[in-house]
């Protein structure tokens, strides 16, 4: 008679070894340079190792909550990872992880998809300068990244990026493009309203 332990072999049981191999391998790096970046407490390693290792660098609070017992526990292991530069706020619920690879923290990802996941990929669109360069319709490289949404006001600084809020109408947001950069989607000023917008400036 099989064992029941029979039922999990040849490629499954291949499988299942390397996705375990692969979730410690990142687990024992984690702990390996913790010392160079902080100290970080058994519970912070597990997420983080979690995250890495199904490569889930923009997360929400819900995507952790099952290693918590308590939502004071989740929300104060979010705070002390914050503090440590491991993870960074983008709304209430969303956050991104510094991949391990940066060792130090100084790490960046596209502009175009962290505006995106700040706004859950709706009510927003990327303007100004920033979309008459995607466009090519103008070589000058924008230092700041306009946001155009009815949700949002004031600016952030996130990783090495600034990012400006512009109050627009629903109707315009609507009208904007969906583009494609890196496999993630984003919102954008169409190349017409683009070029438009780029005659209207003062010059």
């Amino acid at each position: 008679m099989a064992s029941a332990g029979s039922e999990i072999d040849g490629p499954k049981r291949k499988s299942l070894f390397f996705e375990t191999f692969k979730y410690y391998y990142h687990y024992i790096l984690i702990m390996s340079i913790s010392s160079d970046i902080d100290s970080l407490s058994k519970k912070e390693v597990q997420i983080i190792a979690e995250l890495e290792f199904s490569q889930k660098y923009y997360f929400t609070r819900d995507e952790i909550a099952h290693h918590f017992d308590s939502e004071s526990k989740l929300r104060y292991t979010i705070h002390r990872l914050i503090s440590k530069k491991r993870i960074i706020g983008l709304n209430k619920n969303k956050y991104y992880l510094i991949p391990i690879r940066a060792k130090y923290g100084r790490w960046s990802d596209n502009a175009y998809i962290i505006a995106d996941e700040m706004f859950n990929g709706k009510d927003y669109y990327v303007g100004g300068w920033s979309a008459a360069n995607y466009w090519r319709l103008t070589e000058q490289i924008p230092m700041k990244i306009e946001i155009y949404t009815n949700k949002r006001n004031g600016k952030v600084r996130i990783l090495n990026t600034e990012f400006i809020f512009k109050k627009t109408t629903q109707k315009r947001i609507d009208n904007a493009e969906t583009r494609m950069i890196m496999n993630h989607s984003f919102r954008i000023l169409g190349k017409k309203e683009s070029r438009e917008w780029l005659k209207s400036r003062d010059w």
